[in-house]
């Protein structure tokens, strides 16, 4: 089997150092390069092509969204990001994603050399993910083997009564999705009038990025879209996306909706996780929701799918063909939880008949 070449653009010699000597470690996994500038890696793209490119955004001579685009215009390829933790590089960030980036792997500004070989395990298996793209949907990680032990959302909330709850005139739609799911959550939103049912969002990401990617849907949409917090009510017209590194779950009073973004452990290792959303939907709306499971690698939100579609809920899962990686809906699928299976370009006008 051939090794997965992997180029390494990074102004900072102890990131070179490091992402190289990690990967290089990792079995089947081959650094072709590892240089300090985009004017640099394209001389390196001339003689060969990596599969995968690890790339920092905030470089000399030429940024890394720029490089990124001309990538994207030549020769799709996957792209993984690792860029600093930082309020300002998460904007810089998401316009990577926004341009064609698959995946963001974080670095802090002290400790990097230990917090990247502490994230070696992790990181690898990004790449390793990324270099199985579905380059026609700019595509990034397909699912990996489990590398440790998971948590399931018994560990955030008790599970969903087997069911409904009694309607209501409000309704709510919760939307789960992961790798890929930058863009597909902007086609989905942005295809949204201002008169739309409430809408809560997990969408995995690493914390201090989901302030700004909501903010970024919140310029091209027409409904308003913000990160969530405590005590926000789920209105028409809204989105509320789940902040990096707490859980969002929904919470009833009389007939309407609020979220609370809560502590607690990973779930399928993640925080948010797709499940305990869905779960506590299944628990506050039944069938007074709508649950969409979108792009992503793993199965995090799969359990969750079903136990909506056990207590009442409409449940949709995203096809294969419109994926970015077809992990969690796949597995979704496999449960029995999701009702339909939707291309992208159908989710919104379902979400419409939620009204």
């Amino acid at each position: 089997m051939n090794k997965i070449k992997v180029l390494v653009v990074d102004d900072s010699a102890v990131v070179r150092q490091v992402v190289a000597g990690m990967l290089a470690a990792a079995p089947g996994i081959e650094v072709m390069a590892a240089v300090a500038d985009p004017l640099l890696a394209i001389e390196r793209l001339r003689q060969q092509w990596p599969d995968v490119i690890v790339l920092d955004v905030e470089m000399p001579r030429m940024d890394g969204i720029t490089f990124l685009r001309k990538i994207m215009q030549e020769r799709p390829t996957p792209v993984v990001i690792c860029s600093t933790l930082t309020e300002k590089g998460a904007k810089t960030t998401l316009e990577a994603m926004a341009a064609g980036a698959v995946a963001i792997v974080t670095k802090p500004k002290l400790g990097l050399k230990q917090f990247l070989s502490e994230s070696a395990e992790e990181f690898v298996a990004t790449v390793r993910a990324a270099a199985r793209a579905n380059v026609r949907r700019l595509a990034a990680r397909v699912e990996a083997p489990p590398v440790a032990a998971k948590h399931s959302a018994d560990a955030v909330l008790p599970p969903a009564p087997a069911r409904a709850m009694t309607q209501t005139t409000e309704r709510v739609v919760a939307l789960g999705t992961s790798t890929g799911g930058t863009q597909a959550l902007e086609e989905v939103l942005t295809a949204l009038p201002r008169v739309s049912p409430g809408i809560v969002i997990v969408q995995h990401m690493p914390e201090k990025f989901t302030a700004a990617f909501a903010a970024r849907l919140d310029s091209v949409c027409r409904i308003s879209v913000k990160e969530a917090e405590n005590n926000d009510r789920v209105v028409p017209g809204r989105a509320l996306i789940a902040p990096g590194g707490k859980h969002l779950v929904l919470r009833r009073s009389g007939a309407q909706y609020f979220v609370d973004v809560i502590d607690g452990p990973l779930v399928n290792r993640h925080r948010p996780s797709v499940d305990v959303m869905f779960r506590s939907v299944a628990k506050c709306a039944g069938g007074n929701a709508l649950g969409v499971i979108m792009t992503g690698m793993g199965d995090d939100g799969a359990a969750g799918l079903l136990e909506m579609r056990n207590v009442g809920a409409r449940t949709i899962a995203q096809d294969e063909e419109s994926c970015v990686v077809y992990g969690m809906p796949k597995e979704a699928i496999k449960r029995g939880g999701a009702e339909r299976v939707l291309p992208l370009d159908a989710i919104a006008q379902e979400i419409l008949k939620q009204l």
